[in-house]
């Protein structure tokens, strides 16, 4: 009988994407995947360190997996990701969490058939991390979540050290994948039915470091977008200093790259955007949302923004509600500020929760009444949708997403990957629904 595993992911797209090559080296090892933990004999845990919650929820969900290495010690417990790019963490696992059997980064997880193979014959604990690699492996093994849609990983790490992001010590300095490569890729999705592709980068704007041939994003977005049977392309992460007016341009040109833009902004204050390293002010800020909104119809414009940034005033808060109000966002990700260890805002005394928590307030109120105001522009009108499977709140409903990233559930008989036209029925702050049209 085969053995079976399962992958506890925390992060974002990039970690993501990383399990499903975990999982793809996995099934061609034989093993079953099983979201029974208890039937599992390989337990891979995919770790996040940007915020503080992150850190929380994987210490949570190591700690339940203590019983199970009690009955079941013949069980592999095994933990990846970024924070075990990070000593302190490592420590920490291997003096208070004893039955962890492996543990490595995010620079050598095509070693993890290696490590495993090695555990099973000695039942030796294991640790293995990169400090960084300039290689990046090609022709890894993927099992993918979704046969309609995929991740693409174009460049892996960031040279931007924001002051409070702990990315470039976990992920490495800046590289770029060869387009090659890349394209080959897409291809054979496309070949495998593939309708959908999600570029990712910490920085997809500066792609090509380190590659001999310079080809910018925007060269590489229209190349992919080219490729017959991909219907939508999107990509994840833009940073506000490095989108051209060439990829806004290719974005307005393409039928099939998505009108919708993630535009991270962090805070509407200067003195703190100084604080943070993250080179752009408010001023060229806003001017690019103008600018994006008058160049791509339709478009959909999210962001992320920190509260509480150490010494951040009322005054320097008073800018992040007015840009908030200046941007009309269509979604946000809010986020209080959250100390890690060894970037230099670690360094900086934090404000009190007494003065962040209502700023956190403000902030959600702001966004949320923008939001509501920003849907409401869907009510009633007909929208294309790729089905991604039952909705998570109604099972008798289909959910997908609209080119602009909006969540829709809907009535109708269709199969996950059918591309399908919605009338809208109802727009809700953070979701739509909708009946399936037929033809």
């Amino acid at each position: 009988m085969a053995e079976k595993y399962k992958i506890i992911t925390f992060g974002c797209q990039m970690n993501e994407n990383d399990s499903e090559k975990i999982s793809g080296m996995l099934a061609e090892m034989g093993y079953l995947e099983s979201e029974d933990t208890d039937q599992c004999d390989v337990i891979v845990i995919n770790t996040c360190s940007v915020r503080g919650n992150a850190d929380d929820k994987f210490f949570g969900a190591l700690g339940q997996l203590k019983q199970l290495k009690q009955t079941k010690p013949e069980a592999v417990i095994c933990v990846c990701g970024c924070m075990m790019q990070q000593e302190v963490f490592r420590r920490e696992i291997k003096e208070k969490y004893r039955f962890v059997d492996i543990i490595f980064g995010t620079h050598n997880i095509t070693e993890f058939p290696e490590l495993l193979n090695r555990y099973k014959a000695s039942r030796k604990k294991l640790e293995s991390v990169l400090e960084d690699t300039p290689d990046i492996p090609e022709n890894v093994p993927v099992k993918r979540a979704f046969k309609h849609k995929a991740y693409v990983s174009i460049a892996f790490g960031c040279d931007n050290f924001c002051s409070y992001c702990i990315v470039p010590y976990t992920r490495g300095r800046e590289k770029s994948r060869r387009p090659e490569d890349i394209l080959k890729e897409v291809r054979c999705l496309a070949e495998d039915g593939c309708k959908e592709i999600m570029l990712l980068g910490q920085n997809v704007n500066s792609y090509d470091k380190g590659l001999d041939d310079k080809i910018s994003f925007a060269e590489l977005l229209g190349k992919v977008s080219d490729i017959a049977g991909i219907e939508r392309v999107r990509f994840m992460t833009s940073h506000p200093k490095d989108l051209s007016d060439e990829l806004i341009d290719v974005i307005a040109e393409r039928d099939n790259i998505c009108n919708s833009i993630h535009l991270p902004v962090q805070s509407g204050s200067d003195r703190i955007l100084r604080l943070m390293n993250r080179h752009y002010t408010r001023e060229h800020y806003i001017s690019l949302v103008n600018k994006i909104r008058d160049r791509i119809p339709g478009v959909a414009i999210s962001t992320d923004i920190i509260v509480g940034f150490p010494t951040e005033t009322d005054e320097d808060f008073a800018d992040t509600l007015d840009l908030v109000r200046k941007c009309a966002y269509d979604s946000a990700f809010t986020f209080i500020f959250s100390p890690r260890t060894g970037t230099k805002a670690a360094l900086m005394e934090e404000l009190p929760d007494e003065v962040i928590k209502p700023r956190f307030q403000a902030l959600v109120d702001t966004l949320q009444e923008i939001i509501v105001s920003k849907s409401q522009i869907y009510a009633d009108t007909i929208q294309e949708v790729i089905a991604d499977g039952r909705s998570r709140s109604n099972d008798m409903m289909m959910s997908g997403r609209t080119k602009s990233n909006k969540l829709v559930n809907f009535s109708g008989d269709c199969s996950i990957g059918d591309t399908v036209n919605v009338r809208i029925t109802e727009a809700k702050p953070y979701y739509l629904l909708g009946e399936m049209l037929h033809d």
